[in-house]
C-alpha cells in the first residue's frame, strides 16, 4: 500500500488550525494598507489638517484632505469652504484641468457666494499661466503651434470678473492680465498672417489681419496687421482695397516702420532676446 505525502498525513486538526492562520495573516495584511487614518476625524479636524498641510506646501495632501471632507461632510459648515479651496490646492499640485472643473462646480453651486469673484479671478490665473504665463512668453515655441484656447478661456474669466465685480481686489490685476492677453492674442493673429503671407496663402492672410483689426483694435499690434492688410491685398492685386487700407495705415501710424522695413523681421515677436 501506497503512502501518503507527509502534508497529508498531518491531523485534520493541525491543517484547520494553518489555513485559518494563514486567512488571518493575509487579512491582516490588506486591512493594513486599506486603514485610512481620518476615518472618523470630524470636519473641523480635516479643515484644520488641510491648512496646515497648505501651510506646509503639502498641495496633493491638502486636495485629499478637502476631497474627504467635502464627501464626509457635504452639508456641514465646511464643505463650502473646502469646494472654495480645493481649485487652488489642485492648481498647485499641477492639476489644472481638475482645479478648472473645481473653480466652475464652485460658480454653479454658488454664483452668489461672496467669494465668487476670487474663483473668476482663480480660474483666470489658471489659464493665463497654462498657456501665456511668463514661461511660455519666453519660450522658443512657434505661436502657431500652441492653442490659443487657453488664452481665450482666460480672457473671459477676467473679463467676467471686471465687467461683475469692478470693485473686488482682484479687478486691477485682472485689468492688467486682460492687456496682456489683448496684446499677446493680436500679436498671435498677426504672426499667423504673416505665416501665411510667407506662404502665399493671401486670402488667409488677410482674413487673420482683418480679424485682428475688428477684434483688437487697440492692440499695439494692429500697425503690423494693418500692414500685412496692405501686402496681401497688393499681392493680389486688389489695388482699391490696397490703397484704401493704406490710407488708413498712414493716418493711424504716419511713422510706422514697416514702410521701410517691410514684414522682415530678425527677432520673431514672441521671443525676448
Amino acid at each position: 500500500m501506497r503512502s501518503l505525502p507527509a502534508f497529508q498525513s498531518f491531523p485534520a486538526l493541525f491543517r484547520v488550525l494553518m489555513a485559518v492562520f494563514v486567512a488571518i495573516f493575509i487579512a491582516g495584511c490588506a486591512t493594513n494598507d486599506q486603514v485610512d487614518e481620518t476615518a472618523g476625524w470630524s470636519a473641523g479636524k480635516l479643515y484644520s489638517e488641510a491648512k496646515d498641510a497648505q501651510a506646509d506646501g503639502a498641495w496633493d495632501k491638502a486636495a485629499k484632505l478637502l476631497e474627504k471632507l467635502e464627501a464626509r461632510y457635504p452639508y456641514g459648515r465646511y464643505a463650502q469652504q473646502a469646494q472654495l479651496e480645493l481649485g487652488y490646492a489642485y492648481w498647485k499640485s499641477n492639476e489644472a484641468g481638475s482645479a478648472l472643473a473645481a473653480c466652475d462646480r464652485f460658480i454653479k453651486l454658488h454664483p452668489n457666494h461672496p467669494a465668487v469673484d476670487y474663483v473668476y479671478y482663480l480660474k483666470g490665473l489658471i489659464n493665463f499661466n497654462e498657456d501665456l504665463g511668463l514661461s511660455a512668453y519666453i519660450s522658443s515655441q512657434d505661436p502657431t503651434e500652441r492653442d490659443p484656447k487657453a488664452a481665450r478661456e482666460s480672457f473671459d474669466s477676467f473679463k467676467e470678473l471686471v465687467t461683475r465685480f469692478p470693485n473686488s481686489k482682484y479687478t486691477p490685476d485682472a485689468m492688467l492680465r486682460l492687456n496682456y492677453l489683448v496684446d499677446a492674442m493680436a500679436s498671435l493673429e498677426v504672426h499667423v498672417a504673416r505665416y501665411y503671407i510667407k506662404r502665399g496663402a493671401y486670402i488667409a492672410a488677410a482674413n487673420r489681419a482683418q480679424y485682428a483689426i475688428k477684434t483688437y483694435p487697440q492692440a499695439p499690434a494692429i500697425e503690423e496687421a494693418m500692414f500685412v492688410l496692405i501686402t496681401a491685398y497688393d499681392k493680389m492685386g486688389m489695388n482699391d482695397l490696397r490703397d484704401d487700407a493704406d490710407r488708413v495705415m498712414r493716418k493711424n501710424f504716419p511713422n510706422s516702420h514697416f514702410y521701410k522695413d517691410g514684414l522682415e523681421r530678425k527677432t520673431a515677436w514672441w521671443r525676448l532676446w
